[in-house]
């Protein structure tokens, strides 16, 4: 375990916008979806419209993995956070208001939205993590288990 890559994890999260959250369905087949997000050290928080794949997917099967890097860079230079964790609905007043507030700071514009039951709160808690830094070396990364 290492507190400078956790570290590292945790900067480069808080300083990205949209993840790309990998989920299964019921039969195995993998399908990717582009999420904002904001997070708490390594552990994000997203909301999500009900009946969607991505709810059927994770209440069916807890396991997902996302990506956040760049989109235009220079092979040599990727940065970015490889993270395979457990998703969850969060259901605790408390966490949910906290995780409302890290929406809005990162999201300003979230606050004009209006309140609607048709959306629901996940967080996804980190279980592996690699933080991934071409600049030190082609196919360089870092790995953390939380």
């Amino acid at each position: 375990m290492s507190e400078e890559t956790r570290k590292k994890i945790s900067n480069y999260l808080s300083s990205h916008n949209w993840l790309n959250l990998g989920t299964v369905n019921e039969e195995g087949k993998p399908m990717v979806h582009t999420m904002a997000y904001a997070s708490e050290g390594a552990k994000v928080y997203f909301t999500t419209r009900k009946g969607t794949q991505k709810v059927t997917h994770m209440m069916s099967n807890p396991s997902v993995a996302f990506t956040v890097d760049e989109d235009d860079v220079n092979v040599k230079e990727i940065k970015g956070v490889q993270m395979e964790g457990k998703a969850s609905l969060v259901k605790d007043m408390k966490e949910a208001e906290k995780a409302r507030h890290l929406m809005m700071d990162k999201y300003p514009s979230m606050s004009e939205m209006p309140a609607t039951e048709e959306y629901i709160l996940f967080k996804v808690e980190p279980v592996k993590a690699y933080y991934l830094d071409y600049t030190k070396g082609f196919n360089h990364r870092d790995e953390e288990t939380y």
